[in-house]
């Protein structure tokens, strides 16, 4: 009858108005779900690590280990035998690639950073030098003016021309780990440099004594050293960002014997010129900024000043602990570190979490690459390297479990 099949097209329309409302919701229930499951995590595709250093929000501490590349992996070792010294193993492109590439396929680390050295190039402003297997350094010295003038009427330095190795490792790192890591380059700053320039050597064991009387009886001159760095340092920066380097690590290792006024002169106004110069080409890259500990930079001595260099984050050594450093850093600076390398070779494996967990417990995520405080030691049990990594990895599951039980 009509009445039956007006009936029959009421209940049919309103099965229809409620299938597509049903083929409609599941899918943006879906999507809600998956929002809320991924808050933290990236939207762009860019790596973990790359993200905590422009400061997002990340849903862990990304983990990797100054000189995790080198000699406490037996893979490295093993190399020796078919490159036999540090420059055959850093500026031959496929040696320093698989070194590079070592920490990240043994540990899984979410930062790869590429196998050379802060000297490396010193060659291609004149300066050649040589390092022995055990860290002995030797180079000419450059304590004139004529001695400077010689150098610049020999080289114009040209990264791309007298580095290539280096643009060739970086840009075969970014093919290699695509976007499950973040690849990292990194310069020495123009005192570091310096130091070696005018001492011939590694200034420790002297108290860097022909620096000092530098400093005192020729300023004039280290100043143009210095000016001299700064410029092509920050080439060789931007060099290697255009060859693949998505972070820059800057060192200023010894810096630290520097007192008050010594470190803004000579220190400090040359790592603002060159960090400033890497920002004017490539704002959106972050900068690092590091300074082993010594007299005058040990227990968060020079936090406040390397935060004021430009620096995106600063790395903080071991002799502090984090939560001082993060009340001296401002809250727009970020903080990498910052375990005891000397912990981390001796363990036991129960303390390195413990102190790893607190660390990064302080941190609480934001703005933190969790990282050593100085060099991983060559003495380091490739096992206790391993446990570190995996620690902070798992933190956050942990983490998010304890807090979830809280709330229930």
């Amino acid at each position: 009858s009509s009445g039956q099949q007006s009936l029959f097209g009421i209940f049919f329309n309103l099965s229809m108005t409620r299938l597509v409302a049903l083929v409609l919701l599941v899918p943006l229930a879906a999507s809600l779900a998956l929002s809320r499951s991924t808050v933290g995590m990236s939207t762009t595709g860019d790596p973990l690590l790359l993200r905590a250093a422009r400061g997002e929000a990340t849903e862990r501490s990304p983990v990797w280990m100054m000189r995790q590349a080198g000699r406490h992996m037996q893979a490295y070792r093993d190399l020796v035998e078919t490159y036999p010294t540090f420059r055959d193993r850093s500026e031959t492109p496929e040696a320093a690639l698989a070194i590079s590439l070592q920490p990240f396929e043994a540990y899984g680390v979410d930062g790869v950073i590429m196998f050379s050295d802060i000297l490396t190039p010193l060659p291609a402003m004149g300066v050649d030098f040589s390092i022995s297997e055990g860290g002995a350094i030797e180079m000419k010295t450059v304590r004139s003016f004529e001695d400077l003038e010689a150098l610049k009427a020999r080289k114009t330095f040209d990264a791309k021309t007298a580095c290539p190795f280096v643009g060739q490792v970086l840009t075969d790192l970014r093919k290699a780990v695509k976007s499950d890591a973040t690849v990292l380059g990194f310069v020495g700053l123009p005192f570091t440099l310096a130091t070696y320039l005018v001492e011939g050597k590694t200034g420790t064991k002297t108290k860097f004594a022909e620096v000092a009387t530098m400093r005192r009886e020729n300023p004039d001159l280290l100043h143009a050293i210095l000016a001299m760095l700064s410029t092509n340092i920050a080439e060789y920066a931007r060099y290697q960002i255009d060859a693949g380097a998505q972070v820059i690590q800057v060192f200023d290792s010894w810096a630290g014997h520097l007192d008050d006024a010594a470190f803004d002169e000579f220190a400090l106004r040359y790592q603002k010129q060159v960090i400033a110069a890497i920002k004017a080409k490539h704002p959106e890259v972050p900068v690092i900024v590091y300074m082993a500990p010594d007299e005058h930079s040990d227990k968060g001595q020079r936090l406040a000043q390397l935060a004021a260099s430009g620096a995106d984050v600063v790395s903080v050594d071991h002799t502090v602990d984090l939560a001082e450093a993060r009340k001296i850093i401002p809250d727009h600076v970020g903080i990498q570190g910052n375990l005891d390398p000397a912990l981390l070779r001796d363990g036991p494996k129960e303390a390195i979490k413990a102190k790893t967990e607190e660390i990064l417990r302080v941190a609480n995520g934001k703005h933190h690459i969790m990282n050593l405080g100085h060099g991983i030691e060559a003495t380091t049990p490739e096992d206790h390297a391993k446990f570190f990594v995996d620690t902070v990895q798992n933190f956050y599951h942990h983490h998010r479990e304890e807090e979830k039980k809280t709330e229930e």
